[in-house]
């Protein structure tokens, strides 16, 4: 089990969510307003495993294929 802390715009929150819980098993959400006041910040944790196998999470939002997906040149 390891623990995500996220730092997203509060419009991303539920897509990211969503990822995350297509690819790992994951443990309940909590959301809290982040430092700068316009962004939240999501904490959760999470272990390797099904997770949702209904659908790919690069192709619910057209995100690229994550994590698998690493770039050549670093």
């Amino acid at each position: 089990m390891f623990a995500i802390r996220i730092v997203c715009a509060p419009t991303e929150a539920d897509g990211i969510t969503t990822a995350l819980r297509r690819v790992f098993v994951t443990g309940t959400v909590r959301q809290y307003p982040a430092r700068d006041g316009n962004n939240v910040r999501l904490y959760l944790t999470a272990e390797e495993g099904e997770g949702d196998t209904a659908a790919p999470a690069a192709e619910a939002d057209g995100m690229t294929q994550w994590p698998w997906y690493l770039p050549t040149d670093r």
